[in-house]
């Protein structure tokens, strides 16, 4: 089904840049049976993190109990290898609107300069919290254990990055998005 997605969105799409209203358009199009588990598809997975790439993965929060909500299903540019994990953009936390302007700010940044499957973005949190252009991804940086990871990693090709952050797949518990989203519209706004 991931190749469907993906697929169906890039042949509309052709070789243009297209709009956030567009993007929005085609997923709506879709259908709402979109879902995460669809994605995760064993065909696809790999256990290797690189970062820079953009992931998509099932994860079990170590301190859920006490968190106010988290997503199950995280969609994760990852910046910093730790030895217990590693740190990453969960684009997730953002409004739709905002995912979209990131990833065009985010995609200037791009390590190639020819856009092929191995690129990759290039990022350290000091770029992330020195300029303002990359502002929004500080309220949605996030700690990743592996102990706590509950698939391998889908890794999502940099044609399909858009798509992917305009799929409606969050996987939020103990809150709905739209609660998850003004608080961190909140934080960016303090």
């Amino acid at each position: 089904m991931e190749n469907d997605i993906f697929q169906v969105v890039n042949m509309n799409a052709g070789d243009a840049r297209k709009s956030f209203q567009w993007y929005k358009n085609q997923i709506n199009n879709l259908g709402s049976s979109i879902a995460a588990r669809d994605l995760l598809g064993k065909e696809k997975l790999t256990n290797r993190l690189i970062p820079g790439n953009m992931y998509l993965f099932v994860y079990d929060p170590k301190h859920k109990d006490t968190l106010p909500y988290y997503d199950i299903y995280p969609l994760v540019l990852p910046f910093r290898r730790l030895p217990d994990g590693f740190l990453g953009i969960n684009l997730h936390y953002l409004p739709y609107l905002a995912r979209f302007k990131l990833l065009g700010e985010l995609n200037k940044l791009a390590k190639d300069k020819n856009i092929t499957e191995n690129t990759k973005i290039q990022l350290s949190w000091q770029l992330l919290s020195s300029s303002s252009r990359y502002f929004a991804a500080t309220a949605c940086v996030k700690h990743y254990l592996v102990s706590h990871l509950k698939s391998n990693f889908l890794k999502i090709n940099f044609s399909d990055w858009v798509t992917a952050a305009m799929l409606p797949i969050e996987g939020f518990k103990k809150a709905p998005k739209q609660k998850v989203w003004r608080e961190t519209t909140r934080k960016l706004s303090l």
